[in-house]
């Protein structure tokens, strides 16, 4: 039976309005793992989606953290229905890139979203009374974050000061399928693809992962036959002005840090704001 975005979507759905403090909304994000956010208005409305992307993009063109949500959130929403068919959703999320959040609309109001995490389990469809359980609970708005002051990182500071060097990574003879249940259950967007001596490369996305028929149910392929081998990466004596830069202009999502080939860490846009 083919799925539909109700089936696999989230319903308790963390949020952010226009008016929010655009430092608090980030330290919320930081906290919970979370890379966007549907922006709602009071009736619960989807008006935009507020990413760690457009924060950083903000900063990079001389924008304040003094500024609120509604000011550097995209306000070009794309959602979809409940009934969609999920291999629709996964079509127009690849489609668009930087989109890793669709929200699910009905009668105008935000009842969940998909992720692309959503989108790896598809093929562990929940049972019916976990599935009634879910929507039982119903979407709520996030509870308001206390106030925090902005931790971002000077620009002249080094990309070492920054970079987490706890690397969650795969090399390029492991199934794909770790390599998603891996994302999923750490909830990471991407990991580097190492050989056995340490060297990066490559790396394997969600979007990899998900390939041109995101819902198949193929097995037997290898991380290295859908890796990116072409990464862009950074150095630990970078400055971090120059990464913020880079993730900015290049909608990276996380960037490889090496040194003479070999993986030393990783930095990622949470590491950024």
């Amino acid at each position: 039976m083919p799925l539909h975005a109700r089936d696999v979507m989230t319903t308790r759905v963390t949020t952010a309005r226009p008016e929010d403090d655009l430092v608090r909304t980030v330290h919320r994000m930081k906290e919970l793992g979370y890379s966007s956010l549907p922006v709602v208005d009071a009736r619960f409305r989807p008006v935009g989606i507020i990413s760690l992307l457009d924060v950083l993009r903000h900063r990079e063109v001389g924008g304040e953290d003094s500024a609120d949500v509604g000011a550097v959130m995209n306000p070009d929403v794309l959602t979809m229905p409940p009934g969609a068919s999920l291999a629709l959703v996964a079509h127009r999320m690849r489609t668009y890139g930087e989109l890793r959040v669709m929200p699910i609309v009905q009668r105008g109001v935000l009842v969940g979203v998909v992720t692309r995490s959503d989108l790896l389990r598809a093929r562990d469809r929940p049972g019916t009374l976990t599935r009634l359980a879910d929507r039982l609970r119903g979407a709520r708005p996030a509870e308001t974050a206390p106030p925090r002051r902005s931790t971002a990182r000077p620009d002249a500071a080094h990309v070492r000061d920054a970079m987490t060097t706890d690397v969650t990574t795969a090399t390029a003879t492991d199934p794909a399928e770790d390599a998603a249940a891996r994302l999923v259950a750490q909830r990471l967007t991407a990991m580097p693809v190492i050989d056995d001596d340490g060297k990066l490369v490559g790396l394997v996305s969600e979007a990899d992962l998900l390939g041109d028929e995101p819902l198949s149910r193929r097995t037997g392929r290898t991380v290295g036959a859908v890796m990116t081998r072409d990464v862009v990466t950074l150095d630990p004596d970078d400055t971090i002005g120059h990464a913020r830069l880079l993730v900015a202009e290049h909608g990276l999502r996380i960037v490889p840090v090496v040194t003479d080939g070999t993986l030393v860490g990783v930095l990622s846009r949470t590491d950024l704001v």
